[in-house]
């Protein structure tokens, strides 16, 4: 499948931005983030770093939005997403790795559901192959330190993943933003 065109992708932020914001009463905002980061949530708002491509913001906000949900029905969801900011590199252990895999898929499951509630079921085989991207680039990441370029994890085709229902959930803000940075 050929990556949706930039026009496209611009039209679905711009969908997903007002359907989050109108339903979920999550406010997206484009602004500065911090680098390295590209974009920040804190259980009440999704910031989208103003710089980004247009495939990029899309995922950030779909991602953010799955994290989103996460932050506000579980306290170990908010733990999962700060464990490698924490003082010194932390010991992960296989146990922990899957429930990381777990954590960051089932947000992309969200992210899918979201897409379908918004009318949208074009996307299906781009947020499965940016998903598999993703957490390849994370289980680097987590592993060794090493920030790689994103795009050397990317495969064409990925398995795909199912949408996941979105439980009822009321945002709360529960860190501050500095604090609740997602890789």
């Amino acid at each position: 499948m050929a990556a949706p065109s930039d026009e496209r992708l611009r039209e679905v932020f711009a969908a997903l931005e007002w359907y989050v914001e109108e339903r979920y009463g999550v406010p997206v905002i484009l602004k500065d983030v911090p680098d390295p980061f590209t974009g920040d949530l804190d259980g009440s708002e999704i910031h989208v770093d103003y710089a980004e491509d247009a495939e990029s913001a899309l995922f950030i906000l779909v991602h953010l939005f799955g994290h989103t949900i996460q932050w506000n029905l579980s306290a170990r969801a908010r733990e999962l997403s700060k464990l490698f900011f924490s003082e010194g590199k932390p010991q992960i252990t296989a146990e922990v790795f899957a429930e990381l895999e777990a954590f960051e898929r089932e947000a992309c499951e969200y992210s899918l559901q979201v897409l379908h509630d918004a009318g949208i079921r074009d996307m299906d085989q781009w947020i499965s192959d940016y998903w598999a991207c993703d957490f390849a680039y994370l289980l680097h990441f987590y592993r060794t330190g090493e920030k790689r370029p994103f795009r050397s994890f990317w495969q064409e085709g990925s398995p795909r993943i199912g949408p996941r229902p979105i439980p009822a959930f009321t945002p709360r803000r529960w860190v501050s933003r500095a604090d609740g940075v997602v890789v």
